[in-house]
């Protein structure tokens, strides 16, 4: 058996899952972690990942480590996504890791390898032909058309939940004001506008991944008194039912989005600006519905190494049934 550990650092939160492979190809998922590490934080002005966040960023891969060092038989990978590709002092931040996390490495993918990651997450485990996903990020939000199950087209946009509060939410994360809601929307809109090939999207359904979206599915699941509200792969909303969420947060100041049902504390101040995106898109492409989606850059990774390791001759068939 192998465990196949994936790190993905974002560029709000730090996860890392565990996968027991086994030789006839099945698998099944071990260990999750997550550490709200805030990676992008401050780096608006300056371009350049802060001591802090970075800080916090490497007590959180040393937990990790504590988990990851003591599995048998482990191959591990670590990517870091926008934050980190987008910062100046990237090569120090890396090796900073690398000396302080007993030589762990980061690869830094580019937008469109993390949007390619997306669809192999989400087609391998969801039944959807023709969709655009959107992950929306910290600093990042990546698109893809797939079309009769493949992918048609792909893009990696420079915005996310933390990077779009601090540069529009001026007037602070407590009470969110009209005009910087609608700067904020407009904005979003004009970028959108300009990816060609976006209309051809028309009518089809979002799915959705990133902490912001999944985060609408888990409120609305608390609303429904469902037990196991967090477990929202596959689970699907109307549009209605997504504005109905967006207008609930922010209509609320910061205290009382801390009390929603399903919102962690943690989000709760850039939580607006996290999902207007989503909001904005389904209405650029009147789509009726949003399936989301737990499976994304991690599983993505996962779904290429198993491919490879069958190309080699190293495990069977995968077993579909092992899919979640």
């Amino acid at each position: 058996m192998e465990n196949f550990a994936v790190i993905d650092l974002g560029s709000n939160s730090c996860r890392m899952t565990v996968t027991e492979i086994e030789e006839d190809g099945s698998f099944k998922r071990g260990q999750m972690t997550k550490a709200f590490v805030r990676l992008s934080e401050g780096m608006e002005a300056s371009g350049e990942l802060q001591e802090l966040p970075m800080a916090r960023t490497i007590t959180a891969l040393q937990g990790f480590y504590a988990v990851y060092s003591k599995l048998e038989n482990l191959t591990l990978r670590a990517v870091a996504t926008a934050a980190v590709r987008g910062a100046k002092n990237q090569a120090d931040f890396l090796e900073r890791v690398k000396q302080q996390v007993h030589g762990l490495e980061i690869q830094v993918i580019t937008g469109n390898e993390e949007a390619n990651y997306d669809y192999l997450g989400v087609i391998n485990t969801l039944p959807v032909t023709n969709c655009v996903i959107m992950d929306t990020g910290g600093a990042s939000c990546e698109l893809v058309l797939v079309q009769n199950g493949r992918v048609q087209n792909l893009v990696s946009l420079p915005f996310g939940s933390v990077n779009l509060s601090e540069t529009f939410l001026v007037h602070g994360t407590d009470q969110v004001a009209a005009v910087d809601l609608f700067r904020l929307s407009t904005a979003v809109q004009r970028l959108f506008n300009g990816i060609w090939w976006l209309h051809r999207g028309q009518n089809l359904p979002i799915v959705a991944l990133g902490g912001s979206n999944r985060t609408i599915a888990k409120i609305r699941r608390k609303e429904k008194k469902v037990a196991d509200y967090e477990d929202i792969h596959g689970f699907r909303m109307t549009v209605a039912e997504v504005d109905d969420v967006y207008a609930n947060i922010i209509g609320r100041n910061l205290a009382q989005r801390k009390a929603i049902p399903g919102l962690s504390k943690d989000r709760a101040d850039i939580i607006a600006a996290g999902i207007t995106p989503i909001v904005t898109i389904m209405r650029t492409l009147d789509s009726g519905r949003v399936v989301f989606s737990e499976n994304g850059v991690r599983e993505g990774i996962l779904y290429e190494h198993l491919a490879d390791l069958r190309a080699h001759g190293r495990i069977g068939e995968v077993d579909k049934s092992a899919k979640k």
